[in-house]
């Protein structure tokens, strides 16, 4: 079951892959200077009422990622029963996916730019701050709207899933990106005052962080063009013969 195995092995660095990008996407610079005031909203109260505890901000930042999730897996589903039914294609499809993921990993290293991706594109929740169903909400908005910073990452991860010929692995690999983008955010509304700090401390390095994701990007495009992720897949077989046993 040679192909099961495959399968299994290039799994692996995906999943790693998804969760560097999630991670990567929570410090991005249009996510990461709006987790306090996201996380204000969802609570109820201002800034300073989180700063100082008045309601815990624990509970709806867990909806807020679970709405995200929940477009992120469904995403997933879709990508790989996309990639699935052109399985025949599979080849060409990583070539054509690989190509774009290569561009917008250019994008972010400003070696050009493309204006679509400087524009914010948010989508509005409503007035529903202050309750689980409308963290749930903004979750899903954000999964949704957030185009500019998350969406090239996003796209990586989907391209990953629709070149992988497994519904199930595609849908685990949004839920990896998932968990990089949620526990961050979750972690920020559990310690609000430190993260705050941290936050302060890491937006003069925005710019780097950026070009780091750029270079990731780049780096997965081009292993997508190539087909250096079968072969890195082999590899690991032959020197992990253990691997097998989890197909």
């Amino acid at each position: 079951m040679l192909g099961i195995e495959l399968a299994t092995a290039a799994f692996l660095p995906a999943a790693l892959v998804a969760l560097l990008a999630g991670v990567l996407s929570f410090l991005s610079p249009c996510v990461l200077p709006i987790v306090p005031p996201y996380l204000a909203y969802m609570t109820g109260v201002g800034v300073n009422g989180l700063r100082a505890q008045e309601r815990s901000a624990v509970l709806p930042a867990l909806f807020f990622v679970l709405g995200l999730s929940t477009v992120f897996l469904i995403m997933g589903f879709a990508a790989s029963a996309f990639g699935r039914a052109f399985l025949q294609y599979q080849d060409l499809l990583a070539k054509i996916a690989g190509g774009v993921v290569i561009v917008m990993g250019l994008h972010f290293l400003r070696v050009f730019r493309i204006p679509f991706l400087d524009h914010e594109a948010r989508i509005d929740a409503g007035d529903q701050g202050g309750g689980a169903l409308g963290a749930y909400l903004l979750g899903l908005a954000f999964a949704f709207g957030w185009t500019p910073c998350i969406g090239p990452q996003l796209g990586m991860i989907l391209s990953l899933a629709a070149t992988g010929g497994e519904l199930s692995r595609g849908t685990a690999l949004l839920a990896v990106y998932a968990l990089g983008l949620g526990i961050p955010f979750l972690l920020a509304a559990v310690f609000i005052n430190r993260a705050i700090g941290l936050m302060n401390r890491i937006k003069p390095w925005l710019h780097v962080i950026e070009r780091v994701m750029g270079a990731l990007l780049l780096v997965v495009g081009i292993m997508l063009v190539t087909g250096a992720f079968s072969a890195f897949s082999y590899w690991l077989l032959e020197t992990f013969p253990g691997l097998a046993a989890l197909g």
